[in-house]
């Protein structure tokens, strides 16, 4: 079977794929643009495709006959797929669950560490040769330890961030969930009815939920409104989670502590005023970036792909 992997992946993977398939690999790491996705649904049986390559209705229509029959998603999001006009066409969708949860679940620690401790601040400072020495009242920022962390979504990276804070900070945790389900680890943590209860009741805020139609823009102004001055908000999840603009203006009014982000509404791009904040953490979507990580993540995909050719159960389904 023809397999095309549509950006540059770890050689582990890419040997192992090379095992299996007749690959081709596209070696820009820039999103697929419209003619590569119709040529590829035309000409390939499996595209392993990745964040940015959106496979919209639009284009899966644009191929009334595709040769495709299996998007592989390299990555546990797969928003940028359109999985209802992929099932119509007859195309089967898969992400990568699993293997991304402790990674991702690390960086939401690091982001609630780097803005409440002001650690990007503190360390711009530095480079910019205006440190002037340590004295008792400088950049004071939120100690974590004994505080309230609020999860939004308490799936498994949830579960996973809830867990470090709870056990390494010894924070409480409060939850809100579409999908209620035990939490034996977390016999402590509390579901409160509303968003906003625990956008109010929390220190910090960490957004885990997955990015769907329902989900776009749940963290308005609204909820915003809902949080402690002094309380930081986190998103490791997907960018259009939460209104980038209303955001912006609580963070440039000082309404909220602080702000961590790995993902924004419209990535790449980052919006100005944003990057003019020093009251907020921007990483390049740093997520799932380990070399084991990645090669987890591929090499899972790499199993949907296999099931698909050998006509056996997709391992994971979407």
């Amino acid at each position: 079977m023809k397999l095309l992997i549509t950006r540059p992946l770890p050689k582990p993977v890419l040997e192992a794929a090379r095992q299996g398939f007749d690959v081709s690999v596209r070696q820009s790491t820039d999103p697929m643009s419209e003619a590569e996705m119709t040529e590829a649904l035309a000409t390939q049986d499996i595209i392993l495709p990745t964040l940015g390559d959106r496979f919209s209705a639009d284009i899966l229509s644009a191929v009334p006959a595709p040769r495709t029959r299996l998007l592989a998603n390299f990555g546990v999001g797969y928003n940028h797929i359109d999985t209802g006009a992929a099932r119509a066409a007859g195309i089967a969708v898969t992400n990568t669950p699993g293997a991304v949860t402790d990674a991702t679940a690390d960086i939401a620690l690091t982001l609630m560490l780097m803005s409440a401790r002001r650690a990007a601040e503190g360390e711009r400072l530095v480079r910019s040769g205006q440190w002037r020495g340590w004295h008792p009242t400088q950049m004071l920022g939120l100690h974590l330890s004994g505080k309230v962390l609020g999860v939004i979504g308490m799936g498994r990276i949830g579960q996973a961030i809830a867990k470090r804070a709870h056990f390494g900070f010894g924070m409480a945790v409060v939850y809100h969930t579409r999908t209620p389900r035990p939490l034996p680890v977390l016999p402590d943590a509390r579901a409160l009815p509303s968003l906003h209860e625990v956008m109010a009741a929390a220190d910090i805020v960490v957004v885990a939920a997955p990015a769907t139609p329902e989900t776009r823009h749940m963290i308005d102004a609204a909820a915003l409104d809902a949080m402690q001055p002094h309380a930081h908000l986190v998103n490791i999840a997907r960018g259009d989670i939460i209104d980038e603009a209303a955001l912006i203006a609580a963070l440039q009014q000082g309404r909220i502590g602080g702000a961590g982000l790995d993902v924004y509404e419209n990535e790449p791009e980052v919006p100005e005023a944003l990057r003019n904040l020093d009251n907020v953490v921007l990483l390049p979507h740093l997520g799932t970036a380990a070399l084991e990580v990645r090669v987890e993540m591929g090499l899972m995909a790499l199993e949907n792909a296999i099931a698909h050719r050998d006509g056996r159960a997709l391992p994971n389904p979407v």
